[in-house]
């Protein structure tokens, strides 16, 4: 994927330069603020700038003459990472994901990115009742009339841009709505994971409130485990992938749930 396309297009440049930094301090590990400048073409104090505000949202850590990444299950959680890297894939997944809701439902969306392109097709498919934890899906839905808004309370979390916590749970177990929509960071053939005991908490009760239950997940979180366990696969009722995930594993999958695979964009 081209980070710098996704994030310029944005027309946010300074999103798509600390996105390519961010990537960067991960995959080596480490890096000088020198050696950011050679890489995005900007100053050092600009670098800088880059590096206090990566280090406030909790992406990087900074230390005297360079910066270094957190651990990864830590990055990863964090929004502005993941609203930058396959967004093709979410999108085509959303696109496929999109066709499994009828207007009139009533649909819970959980804060993944995924969700969050889920919620900008889900707003031409009105009359719809959408009920959500994010604060960027929120976003998304409120300036339409057809959309019946609900957002879920609870302690908010800025990794996250959502609302997580006991009352964020509590606020759930009070709803049934016909279709729950998550990712989730990790699975394997059996079993779904993440890594945050306080999303888990979140994602499983938000599970039982819905009648059927939707999976979307891109190839990258595929393959995988993470601390936690979210619960086992064949309790989704779908799952929905992009043309990048592993055909073989899809064959696994397509034992213990309906799988759809998103067109190639």
């Amino acid at each position: 994927m081209n980070t710098t396309a996704a994030w310029t297009g944005s027309g946010r440049p300074q999103d798509a330069r600390r996105q390519i930094i961010a990537e960067h301090v991960l995959k080596h590990g480490t890096a000088s603020g020198t050696e950011l400048a050679e890489l995005t073409g900007v100053s050092l104090m600009t670098v800088h700038r880059d590096l206090d505000e990566l280090a406030r949202r909790g992406v990087l850590r900074r230390f005297r003459g360079g910066v270094s990444a957190l651990p990864s299950t830590v990055f990863e959680s964090n929004l502005d990472y993941r609203l930058g890297v396959h967004v093709a894939e979410k999108e085509a997944i959303a696109a496929a994901a999109v066709e499994l809701v009828e207007p009139g439902m009533s649909v819970m969306l959980d804060d993944s990115t995924t969700a969050l392109a889920l919620a900008r097709l889900l707003v031409d498919l009105g009359p719809l009742t959408v009920v959500t934890n994010a604060r960027r899906v929120a976003d998304v839905c409120v300036a339409h009339d057809e959309i019946r808004l609900i957002g879920l309370g609870g302690e908010y979390s800025h990794t996250h841009d959502s609302y997580l916590g006991v009352s964020c749970v509590e606020a759930i177990e009070a709803l049934s709505v016909d279709m729950v929509l998550v990712s989730t960071s990790a699975m394997d053939s059996r079993m779904t994971y993440h890594q945050e005991q306080d999303v888990v908490l979140v994602k499983r009760a938000m599970l039982r409130s819905g009648t059927r239950k939707v999976l979307l997940m891109d190839y990258s979180k595929m393959s995988r485990t993470a601390l936690h366990r979210l619960g086992p696969v064949s309790d989704f009722d779908h799952l929905v992938v992009d043309a990048r995930a592993d055909m073989e594993m899809m064959a696994d999958l397509d034992e213990r749930t309906d799988v759809r695979v998103a067109a190639a964009d």
